[in-house]
């Protein structure tokens, strides 16, 4: 059974925002109360955050799909809809998010990193957030915006700072269980190490971690045995260790020509090259082990290697191995610089950018992309005339109708505004940009206006004075 999952792809969907409220206020001797519809509530978001606790990306391998909370829609009395709960997805530290390109998205390094793979969409504005001075009383409501839906891969990369690399069986987890407190599988065949196990070791006042990383062999950086699976794990240590057996019983195989192949691989998976390395001829408790190492390790000071004869059954040459690696990590940590202050990057917009584009396509459509154009179309209810004319108003203001005439449009030419899996397609009329002219003064009612007859008020009159009888009847002394 999978225990250990360093890369996953995962299906993420933020929470739709609720929809806005067209209501009008009701109360007696007041039929024309004016709007009060709420508006909807933000849909919640989809935030992948490091947690030291997680070492795996296990849970998101049998459970790919993961969604958040929806808004509310408002309700009448100005009402607001509640918003939708935020999903946090907990990640091991060093997960690296990519898109389906593979481009980088994030990478999360150090507890509590943050990162919002999936954005809630917004709520749309009730009537009474629409009423303005022109449109008294909004007869409809701004549906609220879908949530963000993004397909995202999630690599895990080890966050250590030793990494011991080398053949099979050459004795990696052996040494990682004598120099920390992990307790790896150990065994005397290939490939027994299928997983990257890291564990603390301390050396004098430096603490640091070490990973065993899974044997590597040739053909490992085009993906043969397990190195290609494993090889991202050692892209954040600062020390390469090259675990060479100095008792190998294969007759083919020699340390040196283990660490020759070793770092071929390495350099063939690249950004690798400005690690320092350590090399460390284990198992010289073995008899023909010591004097194998006896023999090649001229040749490897020669090539200027730091060379330890170790051996992790009999625990000899380990202190020497830990502080020299405590060295080597303290010199490391002290050359990197000082973490800045977050800065703010503001990245204003060009002067001439209109905030959408308009092209001619192959298939004769006008294509309108933009936030906020693709935004709003989202937000309208195409069942009432009067929401799309205020959706036309809204396009004319920022500018779209003369953009279709400078590109050529013509009445009755097609007009597509979002992305061509989701578009939404209409006969472009130039009269409906500026829309007065199909619904009039859109979002008014007269009635409010108009001189009430007097007959209505004289029955309001009437009403308020007996009112005001009933409150004195309450008062009046005895």
């Amino acid at each position: 059974m999978t225990t250990f999952v360093d890369r996953v792809e995962l299906h993420v969907a933020a929470g739709n925002g609720g929809h806005g409220c067209a209501s009008v206020h009701r109360e007696k001797f007041k039929p024309l109360g004016g709007p009060d519809g709420g508006n909807g509530g933000r849909g919640g978001d989809v935030i992948l955050v490091v947690d030291q606790s997680v070492t795996t990306l296990l849970d998101y391998h049998h459970s790919p799909h993961r969604k958040a909370g929806n808004g509310a829609p408002g309700a009448g009395d100005n009402r607001s809809g509640k918003d939708g709960q935020d999903l946090i997805l907990p990640v091991p530290d060093g997960t690296v998010v990519l898109d389906k390109q593979g481009n980088v998205l994030a990478d999360l390094v150090g507890q509590g990193t943050t990162f919002i793979a999936g954005q809630g969409g917004r709520g749309g504005l009730g009537n009474a957030a629409l009423a303005s001075a022109r449109r008294k009383a909004p007869g409809f409501a701004l549906l609220g915006e879908p949530g963000e839906f993004r397909d995202i891969v999630m690599e895990l990369k080890t966050v250590a700072d030793v990494a011991l690399v080398g053949y099979p069986s050459a004795g990696k987890s052996s040494l990682i269980s004598v120099l920390s407190a992990a307790k790896p599988k150990i065994a005397d065949y290939p490939f027994t190490t299928l997983v990257p196990n890291l564990g603390v070791v301390t050396a004098g006042s430096t603490v640091y971690t070490i990973a065993d990383v899974p044997g590597l062999i040739p053909g490992a950086s085009q993906g043969k045995g397990l190195g290609l699976e494993f090889l991202r794990h050692v892209e954040r240590c600062s020390v390469l260790v090259h675990v060479l057996d100095t008792a190998t019983l294969e007759s083919d195989r020699d340390p040196v020509s283990d660490l020759d192949v070793i770092e071929a691989e390495l350099r063939q998976y690249g950004g690798l090259d400005d690690r320092p390395r350590i090399v460390v001829l284990n198992k010289i408790d073995i008899p023909d082990g010591q004097d194998l190492a006896d023999m090649i390790r001229p040749d490897l000071e020669a090539r200027g290697y730091q060379v330890f004869e170790v051996s992790a059954v009999a625990r000899t040459g380990l202190k020497e191995l830990s502080f020299a690696l405590a060295g080597i990590i303290g010199a490391a940590r002290a050359a990197k610089p000082k973490e800045e202050a977050t800065r703010i990057v503001i990245r204003p917009k060009a002067v001439d950018d209109a905030g959408f584009t308009v092209t001619l396509g192959d298939d004769g459509l006008y294509r309108v992309r933009g936030e906020k154009p693709e935004r709003w179309v989202k937000q309208t209810d195409f069942n009432n005339d009067e929401a799309v004319g205020y959706l036309a108003d809204r396009l004319n203001r920022l500018g779209v109708e003369d953009a279709l005439l400078k590109a050529g449009a013509r009445s009755g030419d097609g007009v597509a505004i979002g992305s061509e899996e989701n578009a939404v397609v209409f006969d472009w009329e130039p009269s409906m940009a500026a829309g007065a002219e199909m619904l009039g003064r859109r979002g008014e009612d007269h009635r409010l206006d108009a001189p009430r007859p007097a007959a209505v008020r004289r029955r309001d009159r009437d009403a308020e004075r007996d009112e005001a009888d009933t409150e004195f009847e309450k008062f009046k002394p005895f």
